[in-house]
């Protein structure tokens, strides 16, 4: 029993053995693999396998990733399919008119520019043309641009030499003061006896102005002339509210015109500061408005600007004409009081007054005025009231206005793109005289202005000036009756325009 015991014992002390040198043995390479796994992550920890071709340029893991990478674009290029034309049956041969019928009810035509378009292909029935057909009549609408005339608008639009010079002599004395920018012309151009002439006008219709339609037709082969009187309610518009978060927006949204708000932002300035105005504060505009019948209008001067201030000075200004010159009044009849000159553009100063190196001379000189940086195209505006003495090209200056404002004093206004005044002209504080450019000595679009006091430049910024005038007698009798009138004004449209422009509505219901 012993010996058994003991046989087994030993038996199972030789099993145990077996085992444990077996797993041993296969423990062995599993070590070995998870510490090349570990060698092989020490590695790629090591070595940057894609390394940032924009960075470290010229190093060794710099060379070795555009090795890598040319070495996978020529794999990829290798390794790439082929593109080859799938075959197919042989078509039989067809002719040329054949085939022009049959690829006329194909996409190809459209795919090659619809050469032959969505059409049947000609057979033997159809016969050249030896010349393509005109038109009777072409009808056609130009309209009128900035600087423009009536002559270029309609030369530019087809018609001939003999028949611009004809219709301008018959409109000359109703296109006295020239076409409104953006009026359309109506044209219809006729059928021409040969095509190296050019087509006869046979109809054209525009408006000279607000009252007055002309139209222009061919009756036994001449121009003759029809005048049309279009009536016009010249009833002044008033417009009143209370500001909000915006004095604009507040106008705005009650119906003021914008040419108007715009003024009456500029008078309301000289009196107070606009950011002063708060909500709750009351404005009254009151401007020019010309309605006519066929519904058309016109927005004109502003006539009066007032503003009722919770806090603060309140305005009452009324626009009059004294010894033919118009300026602002109070309700007193106090003349509008003026401070520094207004800005000639909206743009920031980039050069002052006084010695500079000249960008493109290349040495130090008096720089004559100051440089305002403004895009191209921008608006520039007479800093006040004034008379154009000079427009045109000016040496260096290149395309220059200069203003004669009376007193001695005189602005210049360099480096135009384009010109908008004229000798002669007598222009407002705020009107357009001319864009923003870059002609003459100039490095960029900008505008060059100067001021002159007695025919000497000096610096814009240190000149003041003030204008007073007090209305008396009759005169102001006439102002405060203007006054008066104006501020009986109903607000908003007048009854009878509002009944007008009610009716049409009224009768589609």
């Amino acid at each position: 029993m012993f010996h058994g015991s003991q046989i087994n014992a030993q038996q199972g002390g030789a099993s145990a053995s077996l085992w444990l040198t077996d797993s041993l043995r296969h423990a062995q390479p599993m070590a070995d693999r998870r510490g090349w796994r570990e060698k092989l992550r020490d590695w790629a920890e090591d070595v940057e396998l894609v390394p940032d071709l924009g960075q470290r340029v010229g190093s060794f893991s710099w060379f070795r990733g555009l090795a890598t990478c040319l070495g996978l674009c020529a794999a990829a290029l290798y390794l790439s399919p082929g593109f080859h034309a799938l075959p197919g049956e042989p078509q039989p041969l067809m002719a040329s008119k054949q085939f022009d019928e049959v690829r006329s009810q194909m996409i190809t035509p459209l795919a090659m520019g619809a050469d032959s378009g969505r059409r049947m292909g000609p057979t033997d029935a159809v016969q050249p043309l030896r010349e393509t057909p005109e038109r009777p009549q072409i009808e056609l609408r130009a309209q009128i641009g900035g600087s423009d005339s009536l002559g270029r608008a309609l030369a530019r639009a087809g018609v001939s030499g003999g028949d611009v010079a004809t219709v301008t002599s018959l409109v000359a004395g109703d296109t006295s003061a020239g076409l409104k920018p953006g009026t359309p012309l109506d044209i219809v151009l006729g059928r021409r006896a040969s095509r190296d002439m050019p087509r006869p006008l046979d109809k054209l219709a525009f408006r000279a102005r607000l009252d007055l339609g002309i139209e222009i037709k061919r009756v036994g082969g001449v121009l003759q002339v029809q005048r049309t009187a279009i009536h016009v309610d010249d009833t002044p518009l008033r417009i009143q509210g209370v500001v909000g978060e915006s004095l604009y927006r507040s106008a705005r949204a009650a119906g003021a015109p914008p040419k108007a708000i715009q003024s009456f932002l500029r008078v309301v300035a000289q009196q107070v500061d606009l950011g002063s105005i708060s909500a709750g504060d009351r404005y009254d505009i009151i401007t020019e408005y010309h309605r006519a019948d066929t519904g058309d209008v016109e927005v004109g001067d502003l006539l009066f600007a007032g503003l009722r201030r919770a806090n603060g000075r309140s305005v009452d200004m009324l626009k009059w004409t004294s010894d033919g010159h118009s300026q602002w009044f109070e309700a007193s009849g106090v003349g509008e009081r003026r401070g520094v000159l207004s800005s000639p553009v909206a743009g920031r100063m980039s050069s002052s007054f006084g010695m500079r190196r000249h960008p493109i001379l290349g040495y130090t000189r008096m720089h004559a005025g100051i440089d305002f940086a403004a895009p191209y195209g921008s608006p520039i505006y007479a800093v006040t009231d004034g008379v154009v003495s000079y427009a045109g090209r000016h040496g260096g200056h290149g395309n220059y206005v200069r203003l004669e404002h009376g007193h001695g004093l005189a602005t210049g206004y360099a480096h135009m793109s384009r010109i908008a005044a004229s000798p002669g002209q007598r222009v407002r504080q705020g009107q357009v005289i001319g864009y923003v450019g870059s002609t003459g000595l100039s490095t960029g679009p900008h505008l060059h202005y100067e001021l002159y006091r007695s025919g000497q430049v000096v610096n814009p910024l240190s000149v003041r000036f003030t204008t007073t005038s007090q209305l008396a007698g009759r005169e102001l009798t006439a102002f405060r009756m203007r006054l008066g009138q104006l501020k009986s004004l109903r607000v908003g449209l007048p009854v009878q325009v509002a009944q007008k422009s009610a009716a049409p509505a009224a009768s589609g219901k």
